[in-house]
């Protein structure tokens, strides 16, 4: 049979074109097991570090610790964000990829030793959270920058949707499979997440696309400052990644899980598992959405209503006593962030040139480790004066302050139309 003529082949910017993109669906894959092995991890970390708290410690002096694994994984990311940016604008993407995930396996593999053999303690699992952070600092703009090197231009909105497909669909079954392995055991929930990333790694290293960045001229310093100077004068950038890192950065409750499972929903790891799936559930329906169906008007306006709904899903997920509601309230508030961060990380990367790219992600990263990670600690320290409910409730009230103070200081960003 003869090969399709141009005039029967699929348009350029359908789903079908997108999945004819051999190395972007490895890509896409790797993303779906390195997401399965974060969430396992994570799940596992939080509910080890709540365990070996709670020995000798009140509730509350035990959720201080769990928000303090998100402050042990943002001072690396906070640390290495712009040589990590500068790094994915001058060496090959893959091969900073390759390591970062060799990185990750490394600190899975010690935990699942500390696990196995019994000598977990708070100090340890801060450090291994720290190297963790490591390994994302530079995971995030190199993957970040590597993935629109997979497709063409009229494809980027589309692959976006996907791999935030990837990522939501990694986070709605990793938690409820890191539920039940940490059910079982801690030990074996990391030794799953060394299966992963390793599967992530054979994946990327089966790429064969030229990842190599076009390498601007400049000392390190002169182009880490390019990329901050970029972001800073493009107010439609530096909005988006900053309405992220204020409203997730008080919204955080998601940190509190453990807690909310454990003594006040009382409902064990497993109903744990449930919690932390909950926000992917409602983020999967809406990347599914997204992938089929992008948005063509209204980004801007589209992006804050994201960000208010997720606060007030906040809000009500704080004062839940019911499973089933606490449950919808993380898939509420899930795909009300996943609409905001589909039309922010589609903004930012269409008005990006390539070479810009890794730097820009860097600072992205930067936000969004300081929204996730300092959110976790923020929502341990608030937890330790107001309690778990009190700071659920302080992080939603907060959210929606943000997002009417955002719609009025970045105009821009409220009336940014099309993404194209």
């Amino acid at each position: 049979m003869s090969d399709p003529s141009p005039a029967d082949a699929p348009p350029a910017n359908t789903v079908s074109a997108l999945l004819g993109r051999r190395d972007f669906m490895v890509f896409w894959i790797s993303r779906v097991a390195s997401t399965l092995g974060v969430q396992i991890q994570s799940v596992a970390l939080g509910w080890q570090m709540y365990a070996v708290a709670r020995e000798t410690m009140s509730v509350e002096r035990s959720a201080f610790y769990v928000g303090m694994i998100g402050l042990a994984a943002f001072i690396p990311v906070f640390l290495l964000a712009l040589p990590a940016g500068e790094t994915a604008d001058r060496h090959n993407r893959k091969t900073v990829l390759l390591l970062c995930y060799l990185g990750e396996t490394t600190t899975a593999v010690i935990l699942a030793c500390a696990a196995i053999f019994h000598f977990a303690s708070i100090p340890l699992l801060l450090g291994l959270s720290a190297l963790f952070g490591a390994s994302r600092a530079f995971m995030g703009p190199s993957s970040t920058a590597m993935g629109p090197m997979l497709v063409p231009k009229t494809l980027l909105p589309r692959a976006i949707a996907w791999n935030s497909l990837a990522w939501q669909g990694g986070s709605i079954l990793g938690p409820a499979l890191g539920g039940i392995l940490v059910s079982q055991s801690a030990g074996l929930s990391y030794m799953v997440t060394v299966g992963l990333y390793a599967l992530a790694g054979l994946c990327v290293a089966a790429i064969t696309t030229d990842t190599r960045p076009q390498v601007q001229p400049g000392s390190r310093w002169a182009l880490m400052k390019e990329g901050l100077a970029y972001v800073w004068t493009n107010k439609i950038v530096f909005g988006a990644i900053s309405l992220d890192l204020f409203a997730v950065l008080l919204g955080g409750a998601t940190a509190l899980l453990p807690v909310f499972a454990r003594d006040i929903l009382k409902i064990g790891p497993e109903g744990f598992g449930l919690l932390r799936a909950g926000p992917a559930m409602g983020a999967t329906a809406v990347a599914i959405l997204l992938a089929s169906y992008p948005i063509r008007r209204h980004a801007g306006l589209i992006m804050f209503g994201g960000v208010a709904v997720f606060g007030a899903a906040t809000i009500v997920f704080g004062l839940s006593r019911s499973l089933p509601l606490s449950v919808a309230a993380l898939a509420v508030l899930g795909g009300a962030d996943m609409l905001s961060v589909y039309v922010r990380q589609t903004l930012v990367q269409i008005v990006t040139p390539d070479q810009m790219r890794g730097r820009v992600a860097a600072v992205s990263s930067l936000f969004i480790g300081a929204s996730n990670e300092l959110g976790e600690f923020e929502s341990g320290v608030v937890a330790r004066f107001l309690g778990p409910i009190g700071g659920a409730v302080f992080g939603g009230v907060g959210a929606l302050i943000v997002t009417g103070a955002w719609a009025k200081l970045f105009p821009a960003l409220r009336k940014a139309d099309r993404l194209e």
